[in-house]
């Protein structure tokens, strides 16, 4: 697996709070809260790791499987929420790793901080009552970067997870610059976002793949960029970045 250097960070920042990086192992967050919760967010990762590391070394299927495969009674609460968010998009369970790890991690640190937002891959989830715009990267497409959701303070709390078959190196069996799915559980807005995704191949699939998304129990709405095309469904708010 190459190493990509998170460009899209520069880009980043949320107002009022304080950013901060986590890394352990593949495991690489960008958090943003009302102070510096390093020590915080590494002990949440070390357990959110070791669960999930613990259940494959047992189930090896749940991290190769690119379809739904059922957690054992006895797994992992997380275990649990990737392999039912797989299950309801259609995917394998590790699809929804990254927004499931987002979410937990956020819920981790509220306690110690009202407004949190977690990073994982471009894959966000965001808590607190402060209106913030999250911008679209969509690679190389003209459209990336020039537009954003717009999210309300009564909207949290929130994942905005994508997935993009042009950015990153995460397994998608489409060509969309980005797919992106917005819901308030992270593992299900990260595996509908690669089902999304898997399902262009062209500009002339943003449609179809769009009404796959929003016919899925709890997601709130889709945004899709392929090319010079951008479609948005569901309760996406999309704003001109400057505008």
């Amino acid at each position: 697996m190459a190493w990509e250097p998170r460009t899209y960070r520069q880009r980043a920042g949320a107002a009022g709070l304080v950013g901060f990086g986590v890394v352990q192992a593949e495991t690489d967050l960008h958090i943003s809260a009302s102070r510096d919760l390093t020590v915080e967010a590494a002990a949440l990762i070390t357990g959110l790791r070791a669960d999930l590391e613990r259940y494959i070394a047992r189930h090896p299927l749940f991290a190769e499987s690119f379809v739904p495969v059922e957690a054992a009674e006895d797994a992992p609460e997380i275990v649990q929420a990737m392999a039912a968010a797989g299950a309801a998009a259609g995917v394998g369970p590790m699809a929804a790793v990254a927004g499931a790890v987002a979410e937990r991690v956020a819920r981790g640190l509220a306690v110690h901080s009202r407004e949190v937002i977690v990073e994982n891959g471009g894959d966000l989830y965001l808590l607190g009552r402060t209106p913030r715009r999250v911008l679209l990267v969509a690679g190389d497409s003209p459209l990336s970067g020039t537009v954003a959701i717009e999210l309300a303070a009564g909207a949290f709390p929130l994942a905005i997870c994508t997935s993009s078959g042009t950015v990153g190196h995460s397994v998608s069996l489409g060509v969309a610059h980005a797919a992106t799915v917005v819901a308030a559980d992270g593992a299900l807005a990260d595996a509908v976002a690669t089902a999304t995704g898997n399902r262009v191949h062209g500009p002339e699939d943003v449609e179809a793949a769009l009404a796959f998304a929003r016919g899925i129990t709890g997601v709130r709405g889709a945004a899709v960029i392929a090319g010079d095309r951008l479609g948005a469904a569901g309760d996406v708010t999309l704003a001109p970045v400057g505008g």
